[in-house]
């Protein structure tokens, strides 16, 4: 069995960042990638043990390439997630000012990040898409056959850490319109076995309604508000068969081992046409979920003891 781990590349990139806190990656093989499906390929046909990608950012909500990904292909398991604080510098080649600036090479999504700034300081400038923010960097150093650079970019958004990988000059730090902005990433692989409970976990899944019918999303919600579980994501995707029909990702504060969490699965599982279980795990944050405890595990152990008593004609005594 392969022992690789798949990242979006190349070095440098924010999911390097996160692989590097993966303890069981720390000695074995990364294998560097363009996308999240690549990434996910690879686990998919055991060229790589498991992928980091990105699930979530704190400012601009899901990642919908993952989302989508996860709920298309099957029998893929999260089994830990990392957070790794996002901030941007602009850099250029050696020599390059501000003032020079007109092209701007960046990763959509760094690139909506920085814009504030970015149309204060450079009020006239052009945005060149780029595959990865690091590859928005790396292209400012491409040449032709004479040797000439053949980039379109002047400058380009990149993490910090790329002046450690490449010559490039920074001409500004701190771009980034939100300081607060942290992304969150998962560790995905083909496992069937479910991380421990620690006391601090998270279950994600994702659910399909059965109907688009008035009260179909609160009947949804339902299944959790009523067993005390608290959703610490939820967001809609179009399942792509037809307008309106969507499914719902969903993260819930707890593990599939606690009764709440199990009791809320079963009943989502005879609500939905398809629900996905994409795996319980600890939380990066390590917080314990608050919930009431009249929704605690022995609540449901001594209802279902109560329930048995009834069946089998046992006397009832007094709780």
């Amino acid at each position: 069995m392969s022992e690789t781990y798949s990242y979006l590349g190349p070095a440098g990139t924010f999911t390097e960042l996160a692989l590097k806190q993966v303890e069981e990656a720390h000695g074995k093989p990364w294998r560097a990638v363009n996308n999240v499906g690549e990434a996910l390929d690879d686990v998919v046909t055991g060229r790589s043990k498991a992928a980091v990608i990105a699930i979530e950012n704190s400012i601009d909500g899901g990642v919908s390439a993952t989302q989508d990904a996860l709920a298309t292909i099957p029998d893929l398991r999260i089994t830990g997630e990392y957070l790794v604080p996002v901030g941007f510098v602009l850099v250029a080649r050696p020599g390059t000012t501000l003032a020079d600036v007109k092209t701007i090479a960046a990763h959509p999504v760094a690139y909506a990040q920085c814009r504030g700034w970015l149309d204060r300081n450079l009020p006239d400038h052009a945005h060149l898409p780029a595959g990865s923010n690091v590859q928005a960097a790396t292209q400012l150093l491409e040449t032709d056959a004479e040797g000439n650079n053949s980039s379109v970019a002047d400058a380009a958004i990149a993490p910090p850490t790329i002046v450690d990988h490449h010559a490039l000059d920074v001409l500004a730090e701190g771009i980034i319109d939100n300081d607060n902005s942290v992304t969150r990433f998962a560790l995905v692989s083909r496992t069937k076995a479910i991380p421990e409970p620690t006391g601090a976990d998270k279950t994600s899944l994702i659910a399909e309604l059965p109907a688009d019918a008035p009260g179909s999303l609160v009947e949804l919600l339902e299944q959790f508000s009523t067993r005390g579980v608290n959703m610490s994501l939820l967001e809609s995707r179009p399942i792509g068969d037809a307008l309106g029909r969507h499914r719902f990702i969903i993260d819930l504060e707890g593990h599939i081992t606690e009764e709440r969490i199990a009791d809320a699965l079963l009943g989502l599982y005879r609500f939905t046409p398809r629900v996905i279980f994409l795996g319980s795990y600890p939380r990066a944050d390590r917080q314990p979920a608050d919930f009431d405890q009249r929704y605690a595990d022995e609540v449901f152990v001594e209802a279902r003891d109560w329930l048995r008593g009834l069946l089998s004609e046992e006397p009832e005594t007094d709780s």
